[in-house]
C-alpha cells in the first residue's frame, strides 16, 4: 500500500482570481482584511450591567442589541468565576427554563419573566450557589444549553450568555435607564 504525504500549507494556498460583475472588477477580499476588527459584541451590542445593591460581588452583564434582544449572563467580575463554576442548572423551583419553547416573530409561548426572575442556578466548586437573574422584564426566548456541558464558556462575552430575553418595545428605554452603562460600571468597579 502506498502512503500519501501529508498536505502542506502550499497545497491550500489561496490564489486571487480577478472577477467581474456587470463590467466592474470585484476587489480581492484579501485586501479588505482588517487586523484589529472589533468583535461582533463590540460592534452590535450595548453592554449594560446590573449590580444588586446588597450583593455587589454578583454583577450581571446584559448585551442589548438594537433589535431589542438581550443576552443575559454573568459579568467577568462575578464572584463565581473566582471560586470556579462546577455546574449550571436551568431547573429553578417548579420551572425548568430549558423546557421553554417559543414560536413565531412575537415569540409566542415564551415564559414571561420579571427583572428579578431566576433564569439559572450556578453552583461553584466550593458548593456555594448563585442565582442568575433575568435583569430584564420580557419573554424568555431561549437558554444557552451549551454552558451546561461547558461552564468555562460563560467567561466568553457573546457566547457565554445564560439566556436570551426579549423585552417589550415600550420597556426598552426604562430598561436602559435602570441598568448601568459600561462606563458607569467600570467607574463603580474602580471604586471598590
Amino acid at each position: 500500500m502506498m502512503m500519501m504525504a501529508a498536505p502542506t500549507l502550499e497545497d491550500y494556498w489561496y490564489e486571487a482570481e480577478t472577477q467581474e460583475i456587470c463590467g466592474v472588477k470585484v476587489p480581492s477580499i484579501l485586501n479588505d482584511f482588517i487586523e484589529n476588527q472589533p468583535s461582533i459584541v463590540e460592534r452590535f451590542y450595548t453592554k449594560l450591567y446590573s449590580v444588586p445593591p446588597n450583593k455587589t460581588d454578583e454583577p450581571q452583564q446584559i448585551l442589548f442589541h438594537s433589535n431589542r434582544i438581550c443576552l443575559v449572563g454573568l459579568a467577568k467580575e462575578h464572584v463565581a468565576f473566582e471560586k470556579g463554576i462546577r455546574s449550571i442548572s436551568f431547573e429553578v423551583g417548579k420551572f425548568d427554563r430549558s423546557e421553554n419553547k417559543v414560536s413565531g416573530r412575537k415569540k409566542s409561548g415564551g415564559m414571561i419573566l420579571q427583572a428579578d426572575s431566576t433564569l439559572a442556578l450556578v453552583t461553584c466548586v466550593d458548593g456555594s450557589v448563585y442565582k442568575v437573574r433575568s435583569c430584564v422584564q420580557g419573554k424568555l426566548v431561549e437558554v444557552n444549553e451549551r454552558i451546561v456541558s461547558r461552564p468555562d464558556l460563560m467567561r466568553t462575552s457573546g457566547e457565554g450568555y445564560v439566556a436570551i430575553v426579549m423585552p417589550k418595545i415600550e420597556h426598552c428605554d426604562v430598561l436602559k435607564e435602570k441598568l448601568l452603562s459600561e462606563e458607569a460600571y467600570r467607574e463603580m468597579c474602580e471604586k471598590k
